[in-house]
């Protein structure tokens, strides 16, 4: 399905769809033009959970640096950065 036609979809959702679905709909684009016009958006619980459960499974997966080379990198960028 193309960007267009899930829009599309979610469009005929929020109009057609049970009440619960267009209250939810309207609610989520709610959310998203407020955080647009802030520049910030705010996790509910719900997100604030998964990405935490994202983040203990890369942990798992020893998909974080080293505090040591991290450091190593931003002492070079630091000094980079200083540079220009």
């Amino acid at each position: 399905m193309t960007k267009e036609q899930n829009l599309r979809s979610i469009g005929e959702r929020a109009v057609l769809g049970p009440k619960r679905t267009r209250k939810e709909l309207a609610e989520i684009a709610r959310e998203i033009e407020k955080a647009r016009r802030k520049g910030v958006y705010v996790m509910d619980d719900e997100e604030r959970t998964a990405v935490a459960r994202g983040v203990l499974e890369q942990a798992r997966r020893g998909e974080f640096v080293s505090d040591e080379k991290m450091d190593g990198f931003l002492e070079k960028e630091i000094r980079r950065i200083v540079r220009l």
